[in-house]
């Protein structure tokens, strides 16, 4: 017996007609770009595919400028470890003591 919620998703063949329906769609929308006149208001919209190539370049943009920032705005591995204190713990015990030492400090010691 088998109490697993199943998820509509989880079943392949579910996956490959949402696939099939986005294969159509987009294939649809590159047929309309033929037949559908728009109203553009630079010469740039005039392009075929102008819109698809307009967003791929602003993705890859996105990556390469979030890629450059990681640079300078990521942290070590510890930096949120003991509130912003430059401690750097030996062994476990030695970390526990500071553990110990701040609880005092605060009033939250439950041992005492």
């Amino acid at each position: 017996m088998e109490s697993k919620k199943k998820h509509i998703f989880d079943e392949v063949k579910n996956v490959k007609r949402l696939l099939n329906c986005l294969y159509v769609c987009c294939a649809l929308l590159l047929i309309l770009d033929f037949v559908i006149h728009r109203h553009v208001s630079h010469h740039w919209e005039r392009l075929w595919a102008f819109y698809p190539i307009y967003g791929f370049l602003g993705c890859v943009a996105l990556v390469l400028v979030a890629s450059w920032m990681r640079r300078f705005l990521m942290r070590g591995q510890d930096y949120y470890n003991d509130e912003g204190i430059d401690y750097k713990p030996k062994s476990k015990g030695e970390r526990q003591d500071l553990s110990q030492h701040r609880a005092k400090e605060e009033g939250h010691d439950v041992d005492a």
